[in-house]
């Protein structure tokens, strides 16, 4: 992944042009990115996305934007250094999962009824990571059983109240609260912000893990397969199949994960089916056997479909 990334990466002075594949389509990665004004990790502006990244302890503001193949990463705040300069593009490379394949994806289920339908329409789309495992899995235990407009709220809160930010230009950027900071907070801290007593809980135990080393990304990305990161995962108290699927979809590169009970995944197939009700778990799974290998991306453009 990282030669793929330096092949098709330049760096100059105040910015870096990452060469993306023909099978990518900015704007309608914006269209995700922009679901929410809650959000509170990234801006949307002006066909440009803003986003306060930090390696090591160096706080970067990027302006990422692209045109004719080419996408720009801006350094806004200050001019990192070479080495930390590499490492923002690789960030900004993973975010829009620009080592997939998706030409494997489109041949795959260009036959699809379902999908095809779909893939000619959001041609190009692609996951949108959350590179941080912590925070991945935090977003997912934040927005279990609320809707996601509490859910933004939620997250809102905990980012402004404990994460870092940086001012410019008369503007605020946040980054996800630190692993060490949630850590030690209470329970009661998290319940001001509107936390239920059981989620504050979740959050506050995952940090931990954390924080003591049982759970770095680096090790289960390269030592477990799908099936081992899946158990590993609902192993820890709070994270049931739905999380561990998301977490895996959203922050590894592994295609098959499938949180197939999201609610969202069954309204999007009713409108597109015309079906008077949600499909049940085993309509679900009949019709996921043609997705094989390709459930994350066949989830996220269903989830996509629900925008319009």
């Amino acid at each position: 992944m990282k030669d793929k990334f330096k092949d098709n990466c330049k760096a100059f002075d105040s910015f870096i042009e990452i060469y993306t594949p023909k099978e990518f389509n900015f704007k309608e990665c914006l269209v995700y990115l922009n679901r929410s004004d809650l959000e509170c990790t990234h801006k949307v502006r002006d066909k440009k996305v803003y986003k306060l990244i930090k390696i090591e302890d160096n706080k970067t503001l990027v302006e990422i934007s692209h045109n004719d193949g080419i996408m720009k990463v801006k350094f806004l705040n200050h001019i990192p250094n070479k080495i930390i300069k590499e490492k923002i593009g690789l960030h900004v490379w993973n975010m829009f999962d620009l080592s997939t394949n998706l030409t494997s994806f489109y041949e795959s289920v260009g036959e699809n009824f379902i999908l095809s339908k779909l893939m000619d329409k959001y041609y190009g789309l692609r996951i949108i990571k959350i590179n941080n495992l912590f925070e991945c899995l935090c977003w997912a235990i934040i927005g279990q059983q609320i809707n996601l407009k509490f859910a933004y709220t939620l997250k809102k809160r905990i980012v402004e109240k404990y994460g870092e930010s940086v001012t410019y230009e008369n503007e605020e950027y946040w980054l996800f609260p630190k692993v060490k900071v949630i850590a030690n907070l209470k329970v009661e801290h998290l319940k001001e912000l509107q936390f239920t007593i059981r989620k504050a809980e979740y959050v506050i135990d995952v940090a931990k893990l954390f924080l003591n080393k049982e759970f770095e990304k680096e090790i289960l990305k390269n030592n477990l397969s799908y099936n081992e990161l899946f158990k590993k995962l609902i192993s820890i108290r709070g994270i049931g199949s739905w999380t561990a699927d998301y977490a895996i979809m959203k922050s590894f590169s592994i295609n098959c994960a499938f949180p197939i009970k999201d609610v969202g995944i069954q309204n999007a197939l009713k409108n597109i089916l015309g079906l008077e009700k949600k499909p049940e778990l085993e309509e679900i799974e009949l019709m996921a056997e043609n997705w094989k290998d390709w459930e994350s991306y066949a989830t996220f453009y269903l989830w996509r479909s629900l925008y319009d």
